[in-house]
């Protein structure tokens, strides 16, 4: 089983609203997932852990490729801008794109958006 880290509150007592070694709340997990079609009637107990993990495994890519892009800039602050690198500089990230180029002010083409 997966052990608590240092800073997540589980070890000293827990974290209240939230069962398990989980960082995000499951019941909003759920509750987003329930939202997301119509379709949707039930979802088994399981499926809202997965997708916990993998929302921490994306965030923890994310900023530790972000985090790479600071240290290059020889700061220890993560700034927008940081992110906005990571995603443009990995493939993986492509699906973001639209998020941060809007965000920066620059269309998909590159070019500077007017009125900006």
């Amino acid at each position: 089983m997966r052990q608590a880290g240092a800073y997540s509150g589980i070890a000293s007592g827990g974290i209240s609203g939230r069962t398990g070694p989980h960082s995000l709340p499951l019941a909003r997990i759920k509750k987003i997932m329930k939202n997301s079609s119509d379709d949707v009637k039930m979802i088994s107990g399981d499926a809202p852990i997965v997708f916990s993990k993998a929302c921490e495994l994306f965030i923890e890519q994310l900023t530790k490729r972000s985090w790479a892009v600071a240290l290059q800039a020889k700061r220890r602050t993560l700034h927008k801008d940081d992110i906005t690198s990571a995603v443009m500089a990995t493939d993986v990230f492509d699906f973001l794109l639209n998020l941060v180029s809007d965000s920066t002010g620059t269309k998909d083409d590159g070019h500077q958006a007017i009125g900006k």
